[in-house]
């Protein structure tokens, strides 16, 4: 599948914890692109599984992105964003900036995002909190009109199984 993204956007990864998130940014977009929590949790606290430092992390994020949107370059935030609130953010700093937001969700089966987790040593996310994000991405997906098509994005892209994100390719188009 042939992924198209206006540049400058924002783009919003959506999936819960192991769904191969930070994967598929490092795939598709350059390193100095992506503001990733893990990372932004990294620098403030030094250890990027420290949940402790997500308020910390998040601010310094959030500025960051900012910036990047305001000089009108292409940014990705690397999260879970499974919850409206954190969307909901993102899409109103994209807004401000007078950037397109788009979100791209990995929307893969439970088992899938369950053995990914469990092999992603040291950094392995609790599986009760793994299944509590699940339930939360499966909340704004399901429906006739899946809340997250309604919060604001330009375009929301579902990606349901790993075959299809392994053979997903991104195309940059120059935003108006």
């Amino acid at each position: 599948m042939e992924i198209v993204i206006p540049d400058p956007s924002l783009i919003v990864l959506i999936g819960a914890a192991g769904a191969g998130k930070s994967t598929f940014a490092a795939r598709h977009f350059t390193a100095d692109e992506i503001l990733s929590s893990d990372r932004y949790r990294e620098i403030v606290s030094g250890d990027e599984t420290d949940q402790g430092a997500t308020r910390a992390a998040f601010a310094r994020l959030h500025r960051d992105l900012d910036a990047r949107l305001a000089a009108r370059r292409l940014s990705v935030v690397d999260a879970t964003n499974i919850e409206r609130w954190a969307r909901k953010s993102l899409v109103a700093r994209a807004r401000a900036a007078g950037i397109p937001a788009m979100a791209i969700v990995l929307d893969l089966p439970a088992e899938t995002v369950l053995a990914r987790n469990a092999a992603r040593r040291p950094r392995i996310v609790d599986e009760a909190v793994v299944r509590r994000h699940l339930a939360r991405l499966r909340r704004g997906l399901d429906g006739s009109k899946p809340a997250i098509l309604g919060e604001g994005f330009a375009a929301v892209v579902v990606l349901r199984d790993a075959l299809e994100i392994d053979g997903a390719t991104i195309r940059r188009q120059s935003a108006a």
